[in-house]
């Protein structure tokens, strides 16, 4: 029997979303935060329990007036939610301070109900994030975003996520072992894709990623976080940059990497210059695209004599892609102005005069030199500037 519902002008009209599977109403559900999903309990008895069933929870303090609200509420749905369904992913986001037995009842639920996708994302500081969910065995997908503060929080020592292919971190600080190497990713034998983004080795030291398994890693930094970067990644496909590259980069499978993304940029305050990059792209020998954005190009052009460099390197590049803005944009970090307190004046004064040969003042386009210079060992590789 159809249900029916009356409008404004008191005609009844069947209610055919009520009417429609279970499957297709917890589709729907799942694409909303977890707050609205439950709310929908009150529409009528069909709805009442439906949310229980969810398998993808979404829980925003952004959405609840008090901290008190939303941690009532959190624990309230660990509590009441169905366990004949299989929880899939939770995303926990709180942009103020929550209380930690809170947090440790996350993460517990998490490891305790099989999850297989948790993202975590805390707009505040804390000591640390307890231990238990770096012994997941089901995750196959987690992030854990802190913001960053003086205290920092201590990657663990090893891992014990065997079904993990995907990791996502922000704000952590990598333990050395005794060889002074930082190397936190040996021990996962399924990762695949791995995002590390102002996190840094303690007092400075080398970091190490070793994996067969990896093809996709993206690295963000905003100051000198590693000695070197050494890489072991036979797999290693795409390489994403975005920071100042003060580090070196070097290992034994670079070869391997096909697409590259570098968004380099630096502070006006700078000292010296980042001066690795070129010897990245020398690094980048079978790579088939491209991408940088203007301030790279900039940074690049810090180089003494650039244009006579003795360039070998991208002989398989197909395109080429220069983006005007990258995570930089907005930033005061263009170099332009910038004057390096630790180097010879004859140096700047030769980066000077080849900058302005090639920078206008106040000009966002896209020097064509130093695009060139790029391209000189692939003149047929396509060129596409995104303005």
């Amino acid at each position: 029997m159809k249900r029916k519902r009356h409008n404004d002008d008191d005609k009844e009209e069947e209610d055919r979303l009520s009417d429609l599977s279970d499957c297709v109403l917890l589709r729907i559900l799942s694409l909303l935060n977890t707050k609205k999903a439950v709310q929908t309990c009150i529409l009528s008895t069909r709805w009442k329990y439906l949310w229980k069933y969810l398998s993808n929870l979404k829980l925003h303090s952004s959405y609840f007036d008090t901290m008190d609200g939303f941690t009532e509420f959190a624990a309230q749905i660990l509590s009441l939610r169905g366990h004949s369904t299989s929880l899939y992913s939770l995303k926990f986001y709180s942009d103020s301070m929550v209380q930690h037995h809170l947090i440790q009842r996350i993460l517990k639920y998490v490891v305790s109900h099989d999850v297989q996708r948790f993202q975590l994302n805390l707009l505040y500081s804390i000591e640390h994030i307890p231990s238990c969910i770096f012994s997941c065995h089901t995750l196959t997908s987690l992030m854990l975003y802190v913001r960053h503060s003086d205290a920092t929080i201590l990657f663990p020592d090893s891992l014990n996520l065997p079904a993990l292919t995907k990791l996502s971190l922000w704000n952590f600080v990598f333990p050395i072992k005794k060889d002074g190497l930082a190397e936190p990713f040996s021990t996962l034998k399924k990762l695949n894709n791995l995002t590390i983004r102002s996190c840094e080795v303690l007092h400075a030291q080398n970091l190490c990623i070793s994996s067969i398994t990896l093809v996709h890693l993206k690295i963000q930094t905003h100051k000198k976080n590693y000695g070197e970067v050494e890489l072991y990644t036979p797999s290693l496909s795409t390489f994403a940059y975005a920071g100042i590259p003060f580090e070196k980069l070097c290992g034994s499978h670079l070869r391997s990497i096909k697409h590259v993304i570098i968004d380099a940029y630096m502070y006006v305050n700078n000292a010296e210059p980042p001066s690795n990059l070129l010897s990245w792209l020398k690094e980048f020998t079978e790579i088939t695209s491209l991408t940088v954005t203007l301030t790279t190009l900039e940074v690049l052009s810090l180089v003494p004599n650039l244009l006579k460099v003795n360039f070998h390197s991208l002989r398989n590049l197909e395109t080429l892609q220069v983006k005007k803005k990258g995570v930089s944009s907005g930033l005061s970090t263009t170099p332009m102005l910038a004057r390096f307190s630790r180097l010879p004046m004859y140096y700047q004064e030769d980066v000077a005069k080849f900058r302005e040969e090639i920078f206008k003042e106040g000009s966002l386009s896209i020097p064509d030199e130093i695009v060139s210079f790029l391209l000189q060992n692939s003149p047929s590789a396509k060129v596409h500037k995104i303005y």
